[in-house]
């Protein structure tokens, strides 16, 4: 019986085209006694069949019972330690066992095949300087990748004699004539499609789509400056239903699409055919989690989506983040933090956000709390990248504050890099004696927003990867997500502060996120100077927070990072004094006029109540009801029912002075004013737990 491995083979032998020389190039080095060259370089544009070239490899190696391993850069790190830790489980290695002498150790040839190398430019100088050197002679490594080689591997005299470089260009016309052959495109149409797509691989696959609609066509013989986009347009157009018209927009709009989302975004119950239709579309892949397009073919669908019909665009976004927002609800963890990833790709089209986060879960990282025996390398972490003061202040929060320590652990189990959660409410005034960066983030707080009782504040203290510190990587990106659930799930949180080596990096994406630069609470640890960012959540809570990014997420201009217009900023007031703007809100019921110099209606109890761009007109009426609503709901128990009917002679319907409220309510003037000083007490008390809760 043929496996189904087996048949995939064939199917993708049968398809297969052209790549002759390219071919008869690497058959001959793997063949030969000695090889010719050691690396060889394989680059060209996007869609021109890099990793269709690579499969055949692949095939040439089984052919000629030489092992091989195949690594796609876009699932590790740009660091050493991944790459290595990568190889080492692809070699079926154990963790302590090195790639190098586990290679050097056989004696048979093998060949190392490196796709989408370009997702790693980081790793070219060590590559090429450290780890391909140590290798033995009979390792034939392939590097292919969208740009030609650094000028490194070009001018080395070393690596000019023993590199080869491979520029993969366009089928020929003959191969492209029997590419769409095989797909069974009409002969008739193959002189106009090749002067169409000038055999451009991915734009053949695409015309061959085209035709598998089954639609009657008539390709033009004429150049397109794009030719994908030009194709993908003809693409749509031709599609036979709208509903795969907009099945393959939903899908090109999300990272991964799996049968749930995509009935979530399309608002129907089955959509199998659909789904099963987007698998079979050449452009399309499948991965562990679902199914994604090739990244030309996505990009030109969104931009082609946005222009064309915005409202559909935004709509598909509203949908996509609904199912999200739903499943981060049901979800906690790890699976969490992969909703967030799938989450945070519906940003990617912000220039703000897009260079600054990698799209992808790393599956090779495990969020974990800190272990007894991690504190020594987190300590030599820090004191690589910040110096050996701050490693003693990290030290330090490690006894003092262990649970707020993550670890994220490569799949070694070893810390592969970490972030410290500083409760600073939870502190003593000397451990943050101890370290600069708390001391001053804690007098911010005093300075201009006090904690409220019942409230906290977190300092993400300490956050960086082993290899990379606080530069892009996919531990950068799941520390930045685990902010986020920190956000979501920690009550009371008042305000957090995030301090940065480099904060003008992050100041484009930082302001996109609403985070505030705090410069008054910038520190320095020795001779190393921190900027630190900020957010308030009492002033945008988590639910606003998140529609107010969901506002950007669309948007996706420069404009979209700018803060929200308001007249006034909301008050964070302190409870005393907002007893005493209750007070006087109780005092000036009854005088629009000067309840609107009341501060309580820039709190958060006011403005949640009306709309966003609420005149004070607006604002002073609903204040006004809220006073009255709470008060009224005094007249629930016989108890508190007295100190309604103080508050309404006096404040809401008055009597003409104090003396006559009392003589109405049948009280001695003291007990009314007991009953009076209570009720202003009882309704601010009511108000403040709305107001912080």
């Amino acid at each position: 019986m043929v496996s189904i491995a087996k048949r995939l083979s064939n199917e993708r032998q049968r398809r297969f085209v052209g790549r002759t020389q390219e071919l008869l190039l690497f058959e001959s080095a793997i063949a030969s006694r000695e090889l010719p060259f050691i690396v060889l370089h394989v680059f060209g544009p996007g869609g021109v069949g890099k990793t269709t070239l690579m499969g055949q490899y692949l095939s040439l190696c089984q052919q000629h019972q030489i092992s091989a391993t195949y690594i796609d850069a876009r699932n590790l790190e740009p660091s050493p330690d991944s790459f290595l830790s990568v190889l080492r489980n692809l070699l079926d290695l154990q963790p302590t066992e090195s790639p190098c002498q586990a290679l050097t150790a056989r004696s048979q040839r093998h060949v190392l095949l490196v796709d989408t190398y370009e997702t790693i430019a980081p790793l070219d100088e060590w590559l090429r300087e450290e780890f391909i050197p140590q290798l033995p002679e009979q390792i034939l490594i392939v590097l292919a990748g969208r740009y030609l080689p650094t000028p490194a591997w070009r001018t080395d005299t070393g690596w000019q004699g023993l590199s080869q470089m491979l520029s993969l260009r366009n089928l020929s016309p003959e191969e492209s004539q029997i590419y769409l052959t095989k797909r069974e495109v009409p002969s008739a149409q193959h002189q106009a499609v090749l002067n169409f797509t000038h055999g451009h691989p991915l734009a053949l696959s695409l015309v061959a789509d085209v035709f598998a609609q089954g639609q009657d066509l008539d390709f033009q013989p004429e150049i397109a400056p794009d030719v994908v986009k030009t194709l993908l347009e003809r693409f749509l157009q031709d599609i036979p239903s709208s509903d795969r018209r907009m099945a393959l927009e939903a899908c090109a709009l999300v990272g991964l699409t799996t049968e749930t989302l995509l009935s979530q975004m399309l608002e129907v119950s089955d959509v199998h055919h659909l789904f099963e239709w987007l698998r079979e579309l050449s452009f399309t892949e499948s991965g562990q989690l679902g199914i994604f397009p090739h990244d030309l073919v996505r990009e030109v669908l969104i931009a082609d989506l946005r222009w064309r019909n915005p409202d559909w665009y935004a709509e598909l976004h509203r949908r996509a983040r609904t199912y999200y927002i739903k499943r981060l609800e049901e979800t906690q963890g790890v699976e969490q933090q992969r909703v967030l990833f799938d989450y945070i790709f519906l940003h990617r089209d912000n220039p703000s956000v897009r260079p600054n986060f990698t799209w992808q879960s790393s599956s090779s990282l495990v969020t974990d709390r800190m272990q007894e025996t991690d504190k020594t390398a987190l300590i030599e972490m820090v004191a690589a990248h910040e110096g050996e003061e701050s490693a003693q202040i990290a030290a330090h929060w490690f006894a003092r504050q262990p649970q707020g320590v993550v670890v994220f652990r490569d799949d070694r189990a070893t810390p592969a890099g970490f972030m410290l959660m500083l409760a600073l409410h939870l502190a003593s005034v000397e451990d943050l004696r101890v370290d600069p960066g708390a001391i001053a983030c804690w007098r911010y707080l005093q300075n201009h927003v006090p904690l409220r009782p019942g409230e906290g504040a977190t300092m993400f203290r300490f956050w960086m990867a082993r290899d990379t510190y606080q530069d892009v990587s996919p531990t950068q990106s799941l520390i930045f997500i685990s902010c986020v659930q920190h956000y979501r799930s920690t009550n009371g949180l008042a305000f957090t502060f995030l301090p940065c080596a480099t904060p003008e990096f992050w100041a484009a994406m930082f302001a996109y996120a609403d985070l505030t630069r705090l410069r008054e609470a910038d520190f320095a640890v020795g001779e190393k100077q921190y900027g630190v960012y900020g957010h308030d959540w009492r002033v945008v809570s988590p639910s606003t927070w998140q529609e107010l990014l969901a506002q950007r997420e669309i948007a996706a201009s420069a404009q979209a990072i700018q803060p929200a217009p308001t007249s006034e900023p909301l008050l964070v007031l302190s409870q005393a004094e907002f007893a005493l703007a209750v007070h006087e809100a109780f005092r000036h019921f009854a005088r629009p006029d000067l309840l609107q110099q009341n501060p309580l209606l820039r709190s958060r109890l006011v403005l949640e109540k009306v709309a966003a761009r609420a005149n004070s007109a607006e604002r002073v009426a609903a204040l006004q009801a809220l006073i009255e609503e709470v008060a009224k709901s005094l007249q629930s128990t016989p108890r508190d029912d007295k100190l309604y009917r103080a508050l309404n002679r006096t404040y809401l319907r008055p009597a003409p002075t104090q003396e006559q409220a009392a003589e109405l309510l049948d009280l001695p003037f003291s007990t009314y004013r007991r009953h009076l000083k209570a009720g202003l007490a009882r309704v601010a008390d009511i108000l403040w737990q709305r107001e912080i809760s």
